[in-house]
């Protein structure tokens, strides 16, 4: 499956999450309900994944975490805040790079329009 068709899935679940449960709940509520919607809809999904950080070609004793990650391939970063800023998707770019994905969707629930606060970020490997 393309990053594209993941994509596409992924937005439908978001629907789903959103319309059931609305704005205004934690992130993390809105972590579970979209990572329990995926598997339903039969992605492999894991969360909060603990990467390692590399550095001048050395791993580092710390790590990072990304929100949902999707076949593999799609990083999902969901925030739930009055509004989006320009370091949330460079933080997603980051992650891009660090992982060498190419797609990114960055999600913002606490919205009165859920349809303009779905974002694609590329990594243009």
């Amino acid at each position: 499956m393309s990053e594209n068709e993941i994509s596409y899935k992924i937005r439908g679940a978001i629907f789903k999450v959103y319309n059931a449960l609305g704005p205004g709940l934690l992130e993390s509520i809105y972590e579970s309900a979209l990572y329990y919607q995926l598997n339903k809809d039969g992605l492999k999904i894991v969360k909060q994944i603990n990467l390692p950080v590399k550095y001048d070609n050395v791993e580092l004793d710390i790590t990072f975490r990304l929100d949902l990650l999707v076949e593999d391939k799609v990083i999902i970063e969901l925030k739930s805040v009055e509004e989006l800023k320009s370091i949330h998707f460079k933080q997603l770019n980051t992650y891009l790079k660090l992982t060498n994905k190419r797609l990114g969707l960055l999600v913002n629930f606490n919205c009165v329009n859920i349809l303009d606060n779905i974002h694609r970020v590329v990594n243009k490997i």
